[in-house]
């Protein structure tokens, strides 16, 4: 028998591994409020990105899922072989040119745990955090110079790979929550971000694109996941467009200071919204 959440004992929480654009870790403060106050014994994640929210709650029982396969890989690896992983990572420079004789490398040629590596080293020293590829799926960001990044953080993975423990890890497309979930069960929906402008959109985490028809789409399994009993919530742009698909359910306002920009002064707080079908 799982013990629910709010039965669980203190624990040391590790940080998300990864630096994500989007990344929940500044709205936790916020999102305390917001998350169930009922007892809930799975918890599902079908944009898991950095991990914020689940590496917050530590829940007993997880279901983790993204359609990056570099981030899953990297996820599998940290859980399942994770002494392999640290000495690997112990084998990187940071230099430009080593940085980019490692960006250029066809992961699909590298093991598991050469892949997580190159995954991780590049997300620590690639120019502010980003992991973003083209259209061919490659990763295209420059080196980001930074005098002394920490790409072996030993005691947080260790915590991670604990923490992962718990979880099932799946890559696929968010519908697959569909078939995890259980009545009662957690759904945390945390999409690519439904532009504030025709130039602001930055989706690029894997190589398609996350459009209209995907957040129609997203809001739909919303939808099925409320009428199969969920607790679901959703953080989302501040947009007429998302407030008028989810305009049946309980919209409240949070307010992030968006970093992962070229411009400081574009870099000021935002509002973004929490959509809840429970208050």
């Amino acid at each position: 028998m799982y013990e629910t959440y709010h039965a669980q004992i203190k624990e040391e929480k590790p940080r998300p591994p990864v630096k994500w654009a989007g990344g929940k870790s500044q709205l936790i403060p916020q999102f305390e409020q917001l998350f169930p106050k009922r007892e809930y014994t799975l918890y599902i994640e079908p944009f898991v990105g950095g991990g914020a929210v689940f590496f917050h709650l530590l829940p007993p029982r997880a279901v983790l899922i993204d359609s990056n396969d570099e981030l899953i890989n990297f996820y599998l690896v940290v859980r399942d072989n994770l002494e392999a992983l640290l000495q690997d990572l112990r084998r990187h420079e940071n230099t430009a040119e080593y940085y980019y004789r490692i960006r250029a490398l066809d992961p699909g040629q590298l093991t598991p745990v050469e892949r997580a590596s190159r995954f991780l080293y590049l997300n620590k020293t690639g120019y502010n955090g980003l992991w973003r590829v083209n259209s061919q799926g490659k990763h295209n960001v420059p080196f980001g110079r930074y005098k002394n990044p920490k790409i072996v953080d030993e005691p947080n993975l260790r915590l991670v790979s604990e923490a992962l423990k718990r979880a099932e890890i799946i890559c696929g497309d968010f519908s697959r929550v569909l078939d995890c979930t259980d009545p009662g069960a957690f759904v945390y929906l945390d999409p690519p971000y439904h532009p504030l402008s025709e130039t602001a959109n930055f989706t690029s985490y894997t190589p398609d694109a996350f459009g209209e028809d995907d957040q129609r789409r997203l809001a739909e399994v919303f939808r099925e996941l409320d009428r199969r009993g969920c607790l679901v919530m959703l953080s989302n742009s501040d947009t007429p467009f998302i407030r008028e698909l989810y305009k049946n359910y309980d919209i409240q306002v949070v307010y992030a200071k968006r970093a992962i920009n070229c411009r400081a002064d574009k870099r000021g707080p935002i509002s973004e919204l929490v959509i809840r079908n429970y208050s």
